[in-house]
């Protein structure tokens, strides 16, 4: 049975910092399997933010993280991270893990399997 389990979530101020965990089991995490952070905000469509393919080590981000967030493994926890800096307003939204083999690294539809996410909330 595949599990992955998003804490961290929470609400903060403007440029202030959150990280987040993803704890996998099952055969989602896999150096196979590429792992990714999306997002989604109300009313939006879920947006890739970061993503990392454990094989190679070779990280993905949107141009709006760029800079602020980064994603890493614990190869030894098989837990997944991303750490947050100078957030931002418009970061606010449901923060979901995911594992997969897409097709394209920030589409949502070309993962596989889940987390329930963890709320962000930046206030201005």
């Amino acid at each position: 049975q595949v599990h992955l389990v998003e804490s961290g979530g929470g609400s903060v101020q403007a440029g202030g910092s959150l990280r987040l965990s993803c704890a996998t089991s099952g055969y989602a995490y896999s150096s196979l399997y590429y792992m990714a952070w999306f997002r989604q905000a109300p009313e939006k469509e879920r947006e890739g933010v970061a993503a990392v393919y454990p094989r190679s080590g070779i990280t993905y981000y949107a141009d709006s993280v760029k800079g602020r967030f980064t994603i890493s493994l614990d190869n030894a926890k098989n837990t997944l991270y991303l750490q947050m800096n100078g957030l931002k307003p418009d970061d606010t939204a449901m923060y979901y893990c995911a594992s997969g083999w897409p097709n394209t690294w920030y589409e949502p539809g070309d993962f596989t399997y889940w987390g329930q996410g963890t709320q962000v909330t930046v206030s201005s």
